[in-house]
């Protein structure tokens, strides 16, 4: 393709992405389906590696993240990003509407809209594009995180709509959808790691993460809510936000211009009916003075504008009876407490569990048996006990004391010196530990074996095959051909029969076999070491370059590197210098495993080693991210587009139209996933 023909596609698909994200992101309307966006998407980073040229700052691949940010500049605002007066109190708005009454003397509308429970940003656009994205800070300046917010594919990055202003500055908010949070957090107790306490925390973490390829996957949103401009050709603040939905912005459906005080009260009471159900967290409703005019006449206190205030609402709470107190242990043995309750409405759903978190909150809240509680949903997500009504409580009631004991394995438990939690040492034999190691060292991230998942793992630990993850390496045809149980989903109640038939054993077998080629990096995080998670276990893999230099390395050395804190260097240690850890390690390395960054595949040690390989369309078996990992874990290499130096094309179902053609017109070979199957043997 010539670069101007390059070019003119480049433009097209630009085009084309951004009114789709505009469909699926702003509107909630799609068109096309997410695969056929992905294409699209595909189509445009391949160009752009092509002719590097063409890639344009704010180009819709600039989306998926990237780029790294060692350091966030502060930056001044050129508006102030102003605090607002808060009120629990119908009394004090109504004091409000008579000041506002007072100053203005004639008729005046109010705006309502929510006080969502995020991130406040300022984002400049110059020239219809995104220039700089910046967090409110202490309100004159904040850090400039324009990087990570590009990838928030519900914020624009170019602005075309022709009534735009060439210059302008927008207040938002960005926030995390409670589906996002709660996917969030269940990736990170997996992963052992402290998962975050609200979607507030979570937003404003993701935010400051330098890698903006990791904010990407937060999955991240922000509605805009006021606009700024040397000269606004607006009245109104209806009026902007308005504009604002015309030129592609994202604005909440959720508000309101209101003629009086008792139209707000009907606003407020409105959503506070709907706040369960919404899909985001917010905590009250803004109220501002729509005039322009009338806001500059209202002016400002020494910290708050007169001209808005904002009405919180109070915390929903349950009250219910603590039944009882059951513990869960984790894959690192880490034994958390949860509160059984009578069940009880909290904020649209119904509440049964509550978090205990650790034995210092139980100490806290001094809980005895049949203790009547307050319930809240922390974030209005996770349920938490918040307090005892002690006048309720029973003559001679029981405390609630932490166990001593594994609740699994009955070994005695253990705290590390400055560590709230509990754990139980006997990682070798304790079921839930072991099932747990287990299914993390196989997970998608780690070694990739998914063709052990659904249940596999456990018909195996149940029929004594393995009893850790050395034991994989181990395994023979003959073991477990055949094997089967019926299990129950614990929630559906639904039963399905797991076994092992002739295909299912090879490709297990294949899968463990090609999991053999998984860089270091990736082995040392499978390890399962508590506190280390998948970012950590690249830093380290790629500061030591070898598992000895690790497992060698002092306290100091483990310090020296970035983000490793005393925590995590003692949980290293331990880990090393457990013997039964060291037996597992040294049977990992006999099998083969990548124990160093620099440990590359042996000469004929990868069936693929030394072909090329590009990877198009729907598969049946598997997903195109796990084709790739495939590939890779048997030496082959992944290139994004066909080229004269491409070896093989690996083509599933709607495989795009141009790859087709240009791997006919260049000869290259179109295989399909069974043939690569048997290219791997």
């Amino acid at each position: 393709m010539e670069l101007n023909e390059a070019r003119q596609k480049v433009k097209a698909l630009s085009k084309k992405i951004n009114e789709h994200n505009y469909r699926y992101y702003v509107l909630a309307e799609p068109v096309i389906s997410d695969y056929e966006f992905d294409m699209m998407l595909e189509e445009l980073i391949s160009l752009e590696k092509q002719f590097p040229e063409l890639l344009d700052k704010n180009s819709p691949s600039q989306r998926v993240g990237g780029q790294i940010t060692k350091k966030f500049a502060a930056v001044k605002h050129k508006y102030p990003m102003l605090s607002l007066g808060n009120t629990y109190s119908r009394e004090e708005l109504l004091d409000f509407d008579r000041r506002v009454a007072k100053a203005l003397g004639k008729d005046y509308e109010y705006v309502c809209e929510l006080k969502f429970d995020g991130v406040a940003i300022g984002l400049t656009y110059e020239n219809g594009e995104l220039s700089r994205a910046v967090t409110r800070g202490d309100g004159v300046q904040g850090d400039e995180v324009t990087n990570n917010i590009k990838t928030i594919r519900s914020i624009p990055l170019t602005v075309e709509h022709p009534e735009a202003l060439p210059a302008f500055e927008l207040r938002g908010e960005v926030f995390m959808p409670h589906q996002s949070f709660l996917k969030l957090n269940t990736e990170k107790e997996k992963q052992s790691e402290t998962p975050f306490a609200n979607p507030r925390n979570a937003a404003a973490g993701s935010l400051k993460l330098q890698d903006s390829s990791l904010v990407s996957k937060r999955q991240l949103d922000c509605f805009v809510y006021g606009l700024l401009a040397d000269d606004l050709p607006f009245n109104t603040h209806w009026e902007s936000l308005e504009a604002l939905q015309k030129w592609g912005f994202k604005l909440c459906a959720h508000r309101k211009k209101c003629d009086g005080i008792e139209d707000v009260f009907l606003f407020i009471d409105e959503i506070g009916k709907q706040r369960a159900k919404l899909p985001f967290d917010i905590d009250g409703v803004v109220i501002k003075v729509n005039s322009y005019a009338q806001q500059e006449e209202l002016g400002f206190t020494s910290k708050f504008p007169r001209w808005a205030i904002s009405y919180k609402y109070k915390a929903e709470q349950g009250y219910t009876r603590l039944i009882d107190v059951s513990y869960q242990v984790g894959r690192t043995g880490a034994v958390t407490p949860v509160a059984n309750l009578e069940p009880v409405p909290v904020a649209g759903t119904t509440i049964k569990r509550a978090s205990l978190y650790n034995a210092d909150k139980m100490q806290e809240l001094d809980l005895h048996f049949n203790d009547m509680v307050y319930v809240e949903k922390g974030g209005d997500i996770i349920p938490k006990i918040i307090g005892v009504d002690t006048g309720q409580r029973e003559p001679g009631a029981i405390p609630v004391q932490f166990i001593t004991q594994c609740p699994e394995c009955s070994t005695t438990l253990a705290k590390l010196s400055g560590d709230a939690i509990h754990y139980c040492p006997n990682s070798m034999s304790c079921p839930p530990q072991i099932q747990g190691k287990i299914e993390h060292f196989i997970s998608r991230r780690a070694m990739n074996i998914e063709s052990l998942g659904q249940g596999k793992t456990e018909l195996l630990i149940q029929h004594k095959k393995i009893h850790n993850i050395a034991d994989l390496y181990d395994l023979k045809y003959n073991d477990i051909i055949g094997l089967e149980k019926v299990i129950e989903d614990t929630l559906t109640g639904k039963k399905r029969k797991v076994s092992f038939q002739h295909k299912t054993v090879k490709n297990i077998l294949s899968a463990i076999e090609g999991s053999k080629n998984v860089p270091f990096e990736r082995v040392l995080f499978a390890l399962g070491i508590r506190h280390l998670g998948e970012t950590m276990a690249k830093k380290l893999a790629k500061h030591f370059g070898s598992l000895d230099k690790l497992m060698n390395a002092s306290t100091e050395e483990l310090l020296a590197v970035d983000d490793v804190g005393e925590k995590m260097a003692t949980s290293i240690h331990e880990f090393f210098d457990d013997l039964g850890n060291i037996r597992i390690v040294e049977r990992l390395r006999q099998a083969g495993l990548q124990f160093s960054a620099e440990q590359s595949i042996a000469p004929g040690g990868g069936t693929l080693a030394g072909k090329s390989f590009v990877v198009s369309g729907v598969f049946e078996k598997y997903s195109r991210d796990e084709i790739k990992t495939l590939i890779e874990a048997n030496g082959g290499e992944i290139k994004s587009s066909i080229s004269t130096k491409t070896s093989f094309v690996v083509a599933g179902d709607k495989m795009g139209p141009e790859k087709q053609k240009k791997a006919e017109s260049l000869q290259i070979p179109v295989i399909s996933e069974d043939e690569l199957e048997g290219m791997i043997g």
